[in-house]
């Protein structure tokens, strides 16, 4: 069994979860890994007594990032933190030999991106993943078994989304996600289009050109202290794509969507691709629901399919239990484990999103910058 020391960088909201996760690592079985977590770094002083108190693995908590990668104690970083933060601490964490799983977007903007690149091509010896979790969800895996099978036939379009509507209410005080100085110019595509660019980039379905539809819906934000101020980033996105089948080489629709102010989705992530042969359909309001079309030449009718917990990475549940967010995130970190310890993803469609994926994600929303700008189609 091989013993993976982790640090966090990051303690809030994702910390928690992925050093829950580890906590809870017993309710996954058949591994030859297990992870530790030995080191976290966290600014915020308030936020690191729930460490000590539930982790008796650890070794060091600081409020210095530089403290926890000098740690020989660590092998591993699983950082989040804004995305202001990504180009300093990514390239920090590679080059002090870390292995590391990074939250999305790899990076503010492109030239970011491009230095989190360049330092990753530098350290070929470190691995490193993007956070990407929706994909492990039974019914996507389902789906991206059917891909690899080319069950679907010739693609007629595919669309993805991630909506919330966390922001319809105005009154919501600002945060850092509002503000291009820390979140960047893509707003709501940086947070969120990682998650809806993962399924179609590893399909093979890359973006030749996008017509980007960027709303700002929210002008002003009260900042908690009485006053209002400028909220500066982009609400709600719709890029419209065009991509390549591979197996016939014709054009194809890919729309993604990105949105934090779409009424009554609480927080929802989608998927649905139509081909030929046979459609699919899944959305995470219904993590159960798998509904498929397949078309033999005669009549054409969906079907609803319950599924159980059909999971990359075996587990003690039960298989006619549903799966949740919880469930799917330590699907996720068990991938970055198993790809770092085996060198190869249990399956093409059960692994983490790669540093090329997200650095494909900053050429397209660059482009939907420029093509909103535009108001034109931008080629990639």
């Amino acid at each position: 069994m091989k013993t993976i020391r982790f640090g966090i960088i990051g303690a809030g909201l994702m910390g928690r979860e992925f050093a829950s996760a580890i906590s809870r690592w017993c309710h996954l079985l058949d591994l030859d890994f297990k992870p530790e977590l030995t080191a976290v770094c966290d600014k915020n002083d308030a936020i690191l007594p729930w460490y000590k108190e539930n982790f008796p693995s650890l070794k060091l908590v600081t409020g210095d990032y530089k403290t926890l990668l000098a740690d020989p104690n660590v092998d591993a970083v699983y950082c989040a933190v804004p995305h202001v933060l990504h180009q300093e601490l990514y390239v920090a964490i590679i080059s002090a030999g870390k292995h590391l799983i990074g939250e999305k977007p790899f990076g503010v903007d492109l030239k970011a991106n491009t230095a989190i690149m360049d330092c990753i091509r530098r350290h070929p010896e470190v691995f490193v993943r993007c956070s990407s979790e929706f994909p492990f969800y039974p019914s996507v895996q389902r789906i991206g078994k059917m891909i690899e099978a080319g069950a679907f036939g010739p693609i007629i379009e595919v669309n993805a989304s991630f909506r919330h509507s966390s922001d319809l209410d105005s009154s919501k005080p600002i945060n850092w996600k509002r503000l291009v100085a820390v979140n960047g110019e893509y707003g709501c595509m940086g947070d969120l289009g990682m998650h809806v660019c993962h399924i179609p980039f590893r399909a093979g379905w890359f973006p030749r050109n996008v017509r980007a539809l960027l709303s700002d819906l929210v002008k002003q934000r009260p900042d908690g202290k009485g006053t209002l101020v400028a909220c500066e980033t982009w609400d709600n996105a719709t890029l419209l794509c065009e991509s390549t089948d591979a197996a016939t080489g014709q054009p194809f629709p890919l729309t993604l969507k990105t949105q934090r102010i779409a009424p009554g989705e609480t927080n929802s992530w989608s998927l649905e691709i139509l081909g030929m042969k046979a459609c699919a359909r899944f959305s995470t309001k219904n993590p159960r629901r798998l509904e498929l079309l397949e078309y033999t030449g005669k009549e054409q009718a969906w079907r609803e399919i319950d599924m159980g917990n059909e999971t990359a990475f075996k587990t003690i549940t039960g298989g006619i239990f549903e799966i949740g967010f919880s469930a799917i995130l330590m699907q996720m970190f068990a991938a970055f484990m198993h790809e770092l310890v085996h060198g190869k993803p249990v399956s093409r469609f059960a692994g983490c999103a790669t540093p090329d994926e997200a650095a494909w994600s900053h050429r397209l929303f660059t482009a939907a910058l420029e093509s909103q700008k535009q108001a034109s189609v931008v080629s990639l």
